[in-house]
């Protein structure tokens, strides 16, 4: 483990897997969603919940094994974080969030002095495309005007909300690029929808519902080629077809069933000292309240990243390449606006002898592709995950072979 540098997880899944199944609008990845249930228990973390849900076992391939983790849960009201202003609920945003996040972390790093002046990084996916670089920036700012107790050398994303035109056209590219959807409603959406309002026109609302609610089919958004999760155990036949299907991708279509499962025993909230307010609730992995009242949003958050690579900072942005909500192309589209120079080539990186995916560096920022990953790129693809950070925290690129 390297003892000089810490990562902060800022919502390493706050896209909503869960809360959100049929996509209606275009805004598919948003906040309210539980770093610990996800980033903790599905991707990043010690470790992992078993099938029961009812215990853990070890993760082979947690980040920890290369940098002290502190998973961040917030704003409040998401997981065990909560509030004893119950209108804060309704009034969360982007803004207050980065606040919230930077004032955390002030007081934390005063509570835990050994880990001032540590190398410090922040990592995040899906909606924390804006939580990210957004508290990179508070920090930053913070650290002009006061003693730079937060070593803030860089930040990573993946599958990152960035900016909201390009991150649209982009999604309706990557379905239509990949027969999810016919010519004609890529036509009509490309036509009809503004990706620039939040408001959007019946004509548009009609073509996305179309689109997904009919030509998709019953598949996962979030990992398009790999099995969904079965409705009912009790059909032997399909049952059957599935375990065979996971057995072959080494995936578990089930797997963010086990977390709400397993937080919300008494007898692993009394471990973890959560819920002592005894919230009127049941723990889990997503916030409702939170998703239907969020109050603001930037349009896009490539402004920083041209303010922080400016700044010298440390960023790569990732994506796995069989998520349908923030796809690759999404990425590409955004980052492309960025006009950086190229430093290195787009070329294919290897992890365990096989292609992992593909990269480019610019001056100021790495982009990498994971082959193969749906939205949680560590839960999909693990190893190829655990090298791209390795390489992150090295400041290395991607291995050539």
């Amino acid at each position: 483990m390297l003892q000089n540098a810490t990562v902060v997880p800022s919502h390493p899944n706050s896209g909503t897997r869960k809360c959100i199944r049929q996509q209606t609008k275009k805004d598919d990845a948003r906040p309210g969603c539980s770093s610990v249930a996800y980033g903790a228990s599905e991707e990043i973390g010690p470790f992992r919940v078993n099938k029961t849900g009812s215990s853990l076992y070890l993760n082979p391939d947690a980040w920890n094994k290369e940098a002290n983790i502190l998973f961040l849960e917030s704003p409040a009201g998401v997981g065990f974080s909560y509030t004893n202003t119950s209108s804060d609920l309704k009034t969360s945003g982007d803004k207050r969030t980065a606040q919230d996040a930077l004032i955390f972390l002030i007081r934390w790093m005063s509570r835990f002095p050994q880990y001032k002046y540590r190398e410090f990084y922040i990592a995040g996916e899906s909606y924390a495309g804006h939580y990210v670089p957004q508290l990179a920036k508070k920090i930053h700012d913070y650290n002009k005007k006061n003693p730079q107790i937060i070593n803030l050398k860089g930040f990573i994303v993946g599958n990152a909300v960035t900016d909201s035109y390009n991150d649209g056209i982009g999604t309706i590219t990557y379905w239509w690029s990949h027969s999810m959807i016919s010519d004609q409603s890529y036509k009509s959406i490309l036509k009809y929808c503004n990706f620039t309002s939040e408001e959007t026109s019946k004509k548009c609302d009609d073509a996305y519902s179309y689109a997904v609610n009919y030509e998709f089919g019953k598949i996962d958004q979030y990992s398009i080629y790999t099995p969904t999760c079965p409705t009912s155990q009790n059909n032997t036949v399909k049952h059957i077809r599935f375990k065979n299907l996971h057995m072959i991708s080494g995936y578990d279509p089930c797997t963010e069933n086990y977390a709400e499962k397993y937080y919300n025993l008494p007898e692993v909230q009394k471990a973890m000292h959560a819920n002592v307010t005894d919230i009127p609730y049941k723990w889990t992995a997503c916030s409702e309240v939170l998703l239907k009242n969020w109050k603001d949003s930037e349009i896009s958050v490539l402004p920083i990243y041209k303010e922080l690579t400016a700044a010298g900072l440390k960023i790569w942005v990732f994506s796995g390449d069989t998520d349908s909500v923030v796809p690759v192309t999404a990425t590409r589209f955004s980052l492309n606006h960025l006009n950086l120079s190229i430093k290195t080539r787009w070329y294919p990186w290897y992890s365990g002898g096989q292609v992992g995916g593909w990269t480019e560096v610019y001056n100021g920022l790495t982009f990498a592709t994971v082959r193969g990953a749906g939205h949680e790129v560590p839960l999909f693809q693990p190893k190829r995950a655990y090298t791209l950070f390795k390489s992150f925290l090295a400041g290395k690129e991607l291995p050539k072979h």
